[in-house]
């Protein structure tokens, strides 16, 4: 891991994505405090449709009315 402050992650930017891209993480800081972190984007490959059947069952009463007392809940009231 390296760890750059804003100025320098400013003028070394492309140097920087070449050294995440090589698989480096790199924590910018901003006054010695970690702010954000670079890392590559590694590609996730196919998405594979189907591959969570049956880790979820839609309930029965998921399109009816929500009880009052969870309804004023998310009001706020």
């Amino acid at each position: 891991m390296v760890a750059v402050g804003v100025h320098e992650a400013k003028t070394t930017l492309s140097k920087l994505i070449q050294k995440a891209n090589a698989g480096e993480e790199i924590v910018i800081t901003k006054a010695g405090t970690p702010v954000a972190r670079l890392v590559s984007v590694a590609p996730q490959g196919p998405r594979e449709l189907g591959r969570d059947i049956g880790r979820f069952e839609v309930p029965d009463d998921f399109n009816e009315p929500l009880p009052d007392n969870l309804l004023d809940t998310f009001e706020g009231r």
